[in-house]
């Protein structure tokens, strides 16, 4: 187990860290989401003993480890900038712990190729790493932290530099070798979308601060405050300020949606996820909307429709390919039943 209690980072007056506790259990995926600058490299640093916390104290199976060197403690790392050793093959990068550790030639060869055949790196393991692709060099840094058998395997936007076919799969098959492993894995990202496939327990960061932690869905479906709900919503959450009056909430751009009868009437911050508005009425608390579209952004399986509303820029995620103008009106149904409902200081209320 790893635990941070009240750990805090302090640089130059400038918080990189607020007071943070997280228990990390053994063979646990855990993942900290955030936008650039929220924090997750620094709290992994913290972690990881790269970096001393300025208060708190850092544990690790009952043993505090704040002040140990990070070469006393079992722990690999990888950065999205991947590091690797230019003059050593393939096959010795990877190596290259096992044989710090003085571990048999014989295991080291079986868990080398073990790990360049899971990341498809059997035809490169004779050559260098400047003559691989970028993509080739970040799953040769991968091979070398997973056959280190680190108790604590931290890594920092690992999948970013890889194509799309081999990050999906890495995304599957990575938790479930370092869970039979019994390590804890922590994992940063940017992607609430990386997040809800990686699954796990997700900590959501904002400016230093931790602002929730739990079981990924939990997080995603009841996030605690609006800034972890920004957090945790890509497109960007739909949000609009509302005014409970009876039973209804009225809505600047001129809605009325149905509130829970349990509100006090005031004013109220919603959130509506992109993908809670659609072309077509889906259930019976579907509420429609005539929107006036800015512009219309097409994936190829799905169409990003945005439109101004209520005095904010909101967006429609659609399944389809769906071609409207700027200009073009069209109606939208948002589903009453999945609107979160937030205090005017950011606090969630359910709805």
């Amino acid at each position: 187990m790893l635990e941070l209690r009240q750990v805090a980072k302090i640089v130059e007056g400038q918080t990189h860290i607020a007071p943070t506790s997280l228990s990390l259990e053994s063979g646990s995926l855990n993942v900290l989401l955030g936008p650039s600058l929220s924090g997750k490299t620094s709290l992994l640093r913290l972690m990881a003993g790269l970096d001393k916390p300025t208060s708190g104290t850092v544990w690790e199976n009952g043993k505090d480890v704040t002040g140990l060197s990070v070469r006393k403690r079992n722990i690999a790392m990888v950065y999205q900038q991947f590091v690797n050793y230019p003059a050593m093959t393939v096959f010795e990068n990877i190596a290259s712990p096992l044989r710090l550790a003085k571990t048999p030639a014989a295991e080291i060869d079986r868990k080398v190729r073990s790990a360049a055949e899971l990341l498809r790196l059997t035809p490169y393991l004779d050559r260098t790493p400047l003559t691989l692709s970028g993509g080739q060099q970040q799953r040769t840094a991968l091979a070398r932290a997973l056959v280190k058998g680190a108790g604590l395997v931290l890594l920092d936007e690992p999948l970013a530099n890889l194509d799309y076919k081999l990050r999906e799969e890495l995304r599957e098959e990575l938790p479930k070798i370092f869970a039979e492993s019994g390590s804890i894995l922590v994992y940063a990202t940017t992607e609430p979308t990386e997040a809800l496939l990686l699954g796990g327990n997700t900590a959501t960061l904002h400016e230093g601060h931790v602002t929730q932690f739990g079981p990924t869905v939990d997080v995603f479906r009841r996030p605690n405050t609006l800034t972890t709900a920004q957090a945790f919503s890509d497109p960007p959450l739909n949000t609009i300020a509302a005014h409970k009056s009876g039973a209804s909430f009225d809505l600047d751009g001129g809605l009325s949606l149905a509130a829970p009868k349990t509100l006090a009437d005031g004013p109220y911050v919603l959130g509506v996820r992109p993908h809670h508005l659609s072309l077509s009425a889906q259930n019976k608390s579907a509420q429609p909307l005539t929107a006036k579209v800015a512009i219309t952004e097409i994936t190829g399986s799905e169409s990003f429709v945005h439109f101004p509303f209520g005095g904010t820029d909101w967006v429609m995620l659609t399944p389809g390919v769906h071609e409207f103008e700027p200009g073009d009106k069209v109606s939208l149904y948002i589903d009453a039943a999945r609107v979160m409902v937030f205090s005017p200081d950011g606090q969630a209320l359910g709805a």
